[in-house]
């Protein structure tokens, strides 16, 4: 457990307001990336193909029973910008263009689709093991329909894209895309076993956000290579990309727990540390005397490593010829730093 020095000083990160956002602008304008670009003109490339997905996820267990129906409805109609199977239908036309494709395929969509819904079914059980209210400024589902329909739909929803992804009958990418659904079990559980444990290290915690994030958007963008046909460097390149995507992603994510409030985030600040779960921030927090250097920290500290994750994720992306699909991809990387202010 903290200690009563530690609470304190951990709990101060919360008034510790926002990260510089000159500082910040000037890593993101480093890497040649505008902070200011919409996730409108990112997404312009899939907005046709968005949309397709959007009207499937929402009819997804409408013929099951009422309840399942209205649940689905609750969840894949609640908003979110869906920034994994964007992801994934980007990289699709990405490299369609590689194997001399003229569109993308059936498959990828189904894989957006799987993507979509295994990210889902993670947060709907989220909620119920963390007792959470509220989601994206939305009450969730297990607020709304109890635990144990909430667990249900979750259920339901791994299931059924264990079946879409079987009925896409390809050996690589139903191992990948399995091999998530382990990790994410793997990421719960090693959360759960160092809740409180001040002694986390910077390398536990990454372990950590690899299998309870970075494994589905990895997986999902090598998967998409997988369907176009995309040699074997650039399935591992577009693996690469996901992965420190979502690293970057999550340290974000962590940074934004401490330095937004309830309103902006849309959930409950500071949820991380008040159940135990350690993050980036707390990390950093333990390793300094005094609140002092909190503000300090979280600036110097961790914005860097959600950089240096960034960086790797754009390297990734040089074997891909230029395209709008290819630019979005580059600037949905700005986009993940550009949450920070």
């Amino acid at each position: 457990m903290f200690s009563g020095t530690q609470l304190k000083t951990l709990e101060s990160i919360s008034s510790a307001g926002s990260v510089e956002a000159t500082n910040l602008s000037r890593e993101v304008e480093g890497n040649g990336l505008s902070p200011t670009v919409s996730t409108h003109r990112i997404l312009d490339p899939v907005k046709a193909d968005m949309q397709i997905l959007h009207d499937n996820l929402v009819r997804i267990g409408e013929k099951r029973h009422p309840k399942l129906g209205a649940a689905t409805r609750q969840i894949f109609g609640g908003g979110g910008k869906r920034l994994r199977p964007a992801i994934v239908l980007l990289v699709a036309r990405a490299t369609c263009q590689l194997s001399g494709l003229s569109d993308i395929t059936d498959r990828h969509r189904r894989l957006a689709e799987i993507t979509e819904m295994i990210h889902t079914a993670s947060l709907v059980h989220d909620d119920v093991l963390d007792d959470c209210s509220l989601r994206r400024g939305q009450p969730t589902v297990n607020n709304i329909y109890g635990t144990r329909t909430a667990v249900l739909a979750g259920d339901y929803l791994f299931a059924q894209s264990s079946w879409l992804l079987a009925r896409l009958q390809n050996f690589e990418v139903i191992e990948l895309i399995s091999m998530v659904i382990a990790d994410f079990a793997t990421g719960e559980i090693s959360q759960s076993d160092s809740l409180f444990d001040v002694d986390l290290s910077l390398e536990q915690y990454m372990d950590k956000n690899f299998y309870k994030t970075a494994s589905l958007i990895a997986s999902s963008c090598r998967s998409s290579a997988v369907f176009s046909a995309a040699s074997s460097e650039v399935k591992d390149a577009m693996f690469e990309y996901g992965r420190h995507l979502g690293l970057a992603f999550q340290i974000v994510d962590d940074i934004l727990d401490f330095t937004q409030s309830t309103e902006q985030l849309g959930k409950p600040q500071v949820r991380d540390l008040a159940s135990g779960n350690l993050t980036a921030p707390a990390i950093y927090a333990l390793t300094c005397e005094g609140g002092d250097r909190l503000r300090e920290l979280i600036e110097t500290d961790c914005t860097p490593a959600s950089t240096q994750e960034s960086d790797l994720a754009l390297a990734a992306l040089d074997c891909l010829p230029e395209s709008r699909s290819k630019e979005s991809l580059q600037q949905m990387v700005g986009y993940v730093l550009d949450r920070l202010y």
